[in-house]
């Protein structure tokens, strides 16, 4: 498992997590990402997962779909209406949904190859920088 990115304002559950997963070598914390280390643990990623209580735009599940990451998320509007049903999604705060949809992701990989297959020609036409740019113009056009 890796987990990746900075931990923000939650320094305090991050230090928690690492401390409960120091012995365990399949657990890999990297801090904060990107370029071609990003490129690769989207690349190898088996299912992305955004458990987020709170979001703006999601641009890195925008990313791993666009990898063609089977994805799990809570079931919060801002990653429910981007996802649509192409993603497992899970009751926000429902650790033990959460922990049954990644069961259900590990005993189900033709499951999880199926969603790895509709992600990223979904996310690539439905996030379309020319859709973005004719959307954008249309604001200024008004």
């Amino acid at each position: 498992m890796v987990i990746a990115g900075g931990s923000s304002d939650t320094d305090e559950f991050a230090n928690e997590l690492r401390q409960m997963a120091k012995d365990d070598e399949r657990i890999i914390f990297t801090g904060f990402v990107q370029g071609e280390e990003l490129d690769e643990l989207y690349s190898n990623a088996y299912v992305y997962t955004l458990p987020s209580d709170l979001e703006g735009m999601p641009l890195s599940l925008l990313e791993a779909m666009s990898y063609g990451n089977c994805c799990l998320v809570s079931d919060i509007d801002e990653c429910a209406s981007v996802v649509e049903d192409k993603a497992l999604v899970f009751e926000k705060s429902n650790v033990e949904q959460l922990k049954e949809r990644l069961q259900e992701a590990c005993d189900k990989p033709e499951m999880v190859a199926g969603y790895k297959k509709a992600a990223a020609d979904f996310i690539c036409e439905k996030y379309s920088w020319d859709d973005v740019v004719d959307k954008t113009m249309e604001l200024y056009r008004g």
